[in-house]
C-alpha cells in the first residue's frame, strides 16, 4: 500500500483529500504545517507528499527545500495561486507537479497515481558518458558537468535533458517529449515543458544554445 502525506493548514482540504486517496487504497497521513512535515518525513517512509504553498509560519516552499536537503519523495505542490513564478520555484524546488486550487479531488487522484507510476517504475540508464566541448552528461551517475563544475537540476530536468541528449539531432514534437517525459497520463499543458525548457537552459549558461527551439515543432538538442 502506498503512503501519501497530505500537508494543508486547511483541515476541510486535508480530510477531502485523505477521503479521495483512502478510496483509492493509498494510506494517508496528515500535517497542518510546514515543520510537521519535515519531521515526519525525517521519521517515516512516504511514497508521496501533497503540499500546499500558503501556509502560517513556514510555507510549502520552504518545507520543501528543507525535505530536499534529505529526501527525493515525490511533491504534489496545492497553491491558491497560478502565476508562472509560483510554478518556476517549486519546479527549481523539484517539484513533480503544480495543481492550483480549486481543484477537481478525481483529477488530483490521477496525478498522485501518475507520479507514483512514474517514480517506482524508474530504470537507471545504461552507463555512459557524453561530453560536447565544457559540457559533460554522466548518465550513470546522473549527473552533468558545466566546464568542470556540477550542476544541480531536478528530478524531472534530468529526465527531460537526458532524453534530449540521447535524442541528439532528432526534431521532438512537443506531444512527444510530454508522452515520453511525463507519461501519457500527464493533465498539464505545455506551460510545464516550456518551464522545464527555460530552467535547463539557465542551469547550462552558455551551453543552453544547444537546446534548440524549432518553432511550431518543439525542440532538439544540436551539438557534436
Amino acid at each position: 500500500m502506498y503512503r501519501i502525506l497530505v500537508v494543508d493548514d486547511e483541515e476541510k482540504v486535508r480530510v477531502l483529500i485523505r477521503k479521495y486517496a483512502e478510496f483509492e487504497g493509498y494510506e494517508v497521513e496528515e500535517a497542518a504545517d510546514g515543520m510537521t512535515a519535515i519531521e515526519l518525513c525525517r521519521q517515516e517512509k512516504f511514497d508521496l507528499m501533497i503540499l500546499d504553498v500558503m501556509m502560517p509560519e513556514l510555507d510549502g516552499f520552504s518545507a520543501c527545500r528543507e525535505i530536499r536537503k534529505f529526501s527525493q519523495i515525490p511533491v504534489l505542490m496545492l497553491s491558491a495561486r497560478g502565476e508562472e513564478y509560483d510554478r518556476i520555484h517549486g519546479f527549481e524546488l523539484g517539484v513533480d507537479d503544480y495543481v492550483t486550487k480549486p481543484f477537481s479531488p478525481k483529477e488530483l487522484m490521477l496525478r498522485v497515481q501518475a507520479i507514483i507510476k512514474r517514480s517506482s517504475g524508474y530504470s537507471a540508464p545504461r552507463k555512459e558518458i557524453l561530453t560536447f566541448e565544457g559540457l559533460k552528461v554522466d548518465f550513470t551517475g546522473r549527473m552533468v558537468y558545466v566546464d568542470g563544475e556540477q550542476i544541480s537540476l531536478s528530478p524531472k530536468e534530468y529526465e527531460l535533458f537526458f532524453y534530449l541528449v540521447r535524442n541528439r539531432g532528432i526534431a521532438l514534437t512537443r506531444e512527444k517529449l510530454i508522452n515520453d517525459v511525463w507519461g501519457y497520463d500527464f493533465f498539464g499543458d505545455d506551460r510545464t515543458l516550456d518551464t522545464h525548457i527555460k530552467l535547463l537552459r539557465k542551469a547550462l549558461g552558455q551551453y543552453s544554445r544547444y537546446i534548440v527551439t524549432l518553432r511550431g515543432v518543439g525542440y532538439r538538442f544540436e551539438a557534436q
